[in-house]
């Protein structure tokens, strides 16, 4: 089928600069307004930078813990924190760089601005030199993402020393001692960088444990792993107030209804991200929202027709390969093309150390749900990769339909999880059984030979 008609997308992250490419390629006449950079959140202040800065970190990290045993001494380990960053910056250059080729080379066009809609298809541009543009399309596709949350702490809004991620990726000095308020995704990752690197990090957490929308056992096991690193941590802990203290900022929580006071030389605010929509439409004109979302139905439509929603925006789900799926898929039904990526499995992955990758539901999900399952499990103990590489406690566990054996979740704790996951994925997406998985060999040595373990376990209980 041939469409001839115009496209405009608001945001050049993972889903619009994605969804952008995929609509030219099919023959539309394709416009994306950006207002700040391309790449979004995830190539200049998400996903990619806080990788290159636990690339650095882990490097230092294994020199200075593993080098003498492994037979690596190395005098004088010196962290030249600025060159961490430059390196950060170059990578994000290098990408971004990349994305403004590849729309470029797919002839779509650029504006710096930013856009509000002022009619139903119709948006009117304030571009970066101060003039307005107004512009139609015949479909508008939202991918503005999202922005770091910000609780109503006292005293963290007024400090300077309290910091988002985006500010935790370009201090211009290694702190001493850091706070970081919450023990999820971004703040773990931020945990282990900084430990790494040398600074006395404290973790404080609302709920009873570390990464709470996770399996139970990762994040007992994580804050295990970061209490031997030396990060102090505290769940059950809810954070009263943050105050000014000398050349340090206090922050004032209260633990198991005790009343506890930790300080540092900066605090990360990491508690999670709210989709960005802000001034996005004019007086007189909504869409039907989720709370601070958007809503979209099954084909991304919003509540007005010709305009569409990908990506955190108004995803329930807030990461960068969910809005690039999601920006493929839009335009693949806008054209009336069948998308095949599977929108019910999705992999998340934290980069700490080990690595974290989970997929599909967990032991306590499927028994919430009232599905039957059983889980079998492999601690790798005996794992050749892992006892060369010495990460600390590492298993994988793998859960399953107690009638049907088809698997339904993965929890994997290990190195190279992020790598290994995909193919997890693959495997429910495709609603295969334990023993079909099983019909895979897996090279030895590997972390991967692990899962066969798990699955052999599963397998046993299964019966």
């Amino acid at each position: 089928m041939s469409y001839e008609f115009d496209v405009t997308v608001i945001g050049g992250g993972p889903g619009g600069y994605v969804a952008a490419i995929r609509a030219a390629q099919l023959g539309a006449d394709v416009t994306v307004v950006e207002k700040q950079y391309l790449g979004g959140t995830c190539l200049n202040v998400g996903c990619i930078p806080t990788k290159c800065l636990l690339h650095s970190a882990e490097l230092v990290e294994q020199i200075k813990t593993q080098g003498r045993d492994i037979g690596v001494e190395v005098d004088g380990v010196r962290v030249n924190f600025p060159q961490v960053i430059a390196h950060k910056n170059a990578i994000s250059k290098q990408l971004t760089s990349g994305v403004a080729g590849l729309l470029k080379l797919n002839k779509v066009k650029k504006i710096d601005g930013e856009a509000k809609f002022i009619g139903e298809k119709k948006l009117s541009v304030k571009k970066a030199d101060g003039s307005v543009q107004e512009m139609t399309a015949d479909a508008i596709i939202v991918a503005t993402g999202s922005v770091n949350a910000q609780p109503p702490i006292p005293g963290l809004k007024e400090n300077p020393n309290c910091i988002d991620s985006t500010g935790a990726l370009s201090l211009e000095k290694l702190p001493r001692t850091m706070v970081v308020i919450g023990g999820g995704v971004i703040g773990i990752e931020f945990a282990t960088f900084y430990a790494d690197l040398g600074c006395e990090v404290t973790v404080i957490e609302g709920m009873d444990r570390l990464l709470p929308n996770m399996d139970k056992e990762l994040g007992q096991s994580l804050a295990l792993i970061l209490k031997k690193q030396g990060v102090k941590v505290f769940t059950n802990a809810m954070v009263q107030s943050v105050e000014k203290t000398g050349e340090d900022i206090a922050v004032n929580f209260t633990c198991k209804e005790k009343s506890e006071t930790v300080s540092g030389e900066a605090v990360l605010c990491a508690i999670g991200r709210r989709p960005y929509c802000d001034g996005l439409f004019a007086d007189g004109i909504s869409v039907e929202m989720n709370r601070r979302s958007i809503a979209v139905n099954e084909r991304y439509e919003t509540s007005i027709p010709h305009i569409y929603a990908i990506g955190d925006v108004s995803a329930k789900i807030q990461l960068a390969h969910v809005a690039t799926a999601q920006g493929i898929a839009c335009v693949d039904l806008l054209y009336g093309r069948e998308n095949h990526t599977s929108m019910s499995v999705v992999p998340s992955c934290i980069y700490c150390r080990p690595e974290i990758a989970v997929v599909g539901l967990t032991e306590a999900e499927a028994k919430e749900a009232g599905i039957p399952v059983k889980v079998g499990k492999h601690v790798m103990f005996d794992n050749a990769k892992t006892l060369i590489a010495d990460p600390g406690r590492c298993f994988m566990k793998f859960v399953a339909h107690a009638e049907t054996r088809e698997l339904l979740g993965a929890q994997l704790m290990c190195e190279h999880s992020s790598d290994m996951i995909g193919g997890v994925s693959q495997a429910l997406a495709n609603h295969m059984t334990v023993d079909q998985f099983l019909l895979a060999m897996r090279p030895h040595p590997s972390f991967e030979e692990a899962m066969t373990a798990a699955l052999e376990d599963l397998a046993q209980k299964l019966g």
